[in-house]
């Protein structure tokens, strides 16, 4: 699924989301609310990111993260160590700030957007000079495609 995910241009994904797209406000004053383990570091300096891109950000630790994916739709190709949810939207693993302020604001009609793995370069993951290549997913229950690459 990944290979055919990358072989997907950026371009075909977003203007079939933004077809999709609909018109309001970006859920403005939302929590984010992330289920973490409460042993996994970069986690925590990924909550840290997001409180540095000023979203609000409640963090629930638990053992049952498996559970909390399940019940969130993440399939084991998209997941992560972290989940976050932000009004109607999921957000797995270490998504950058700014794709998730851009699925808010254009309010797109998908279930939350993914980084699979944990990247290093990715928010909560610096490792210094190393910076691995890796894409935000855009996902629904149906479907899934590229929504950005860094």
């Amino acid at each position: 699924m990944l290979r055919a995910l990358k072989n997907m241009g950026r371009a075909s994904l977003v203007a079939a989301i933004a077809a999709t797209a609909t018109t309001g406000v970006a859920h403005a004053g939302q929590t984010m609310t992330v289920f973490k383990s409460p042993s996994c570091g970069c986690c925590q300096l990924w909550v840290d990111r997001m409180e540095d891109a000023g979203f609000d950000v409640q963090t629930r630790d638990t053992q049952f993260m498996q559970s909390i994916k399940r019940e969130h739709g993440i399939s084991r190709q998209f997941a992560s160590c972290h989940t976050a949810i932000i009004g109607d939207y999921v957000i797995e693993g270490h998504v950058p700030a700014k794709e998730i302020r851009k699925l808010l604001k254009n309010q797109y009609e998908v279930s939350g957007l993914a980084v699979p793995g944990m990247p290093a370069g990715s928010p909560g993951m610096e490792m210094g000079n190393r910076k691995d290549s890796y894409n935000v997913i855009a996902f629904t229950e149906s479907r899934a495609g590229i929504f950005a690459s860094y």
